[in-house]
């Protein structure tokens, strides 16, 4: 499975769970860190952790492991898929640490044929 196939995988579960804001956004040309950063949030901490239960279930489905997750106290749900990291926030977290404004320079892919309208 590609980077891209992998982060539009991941998109799909956040969109069915009924996560909030999801962006997917190009990292590949910035940083040697990771291909791609997925950005969404949940509506409170349960749903945050819900979210990232849910994604962790259904990526191991399809036989992908995250290399590592973090913060599942915390405001703030990291999943490192290694070329996909997923940064799941409470909606006070995600406005505090903007990754948006940080990753400005970073393309971000259209999702609108994955994402079911509001």
């Amino acid at each position: 499975m590609t980077s891209l196939e992998t982060a539009r995988n991941i998109v799909k579960i956040l969109d069915n769970k009924k996560a909030i804001d999801i962006s997917l956004i190009e990292t590949k040309e910035l940083t040697i860190v990771s291909d791609y950063f997925i950005i969404a949030n949940g509506t409170s901490n349960t749903h945050v952790r819900s979210l990232a239960d849910e994604i962790d279930e259904e990526m191991a489905k399809l036989g992908v492991q995250p290399d590592h997750i973090e913060g599942r106290a915390t405001g703030w749900i990291l999943l490192d898929y290694g070329c996909v990291l997923v940064h799941i926030f409470d909606p006070q977290s995600r406005e505090y640490y903007n990754l948006e404004r940080l990753w400005g320079d970073a393309a971000h892919v259209d999702i609108s044929d994955i994402i079911t309208p509001d």
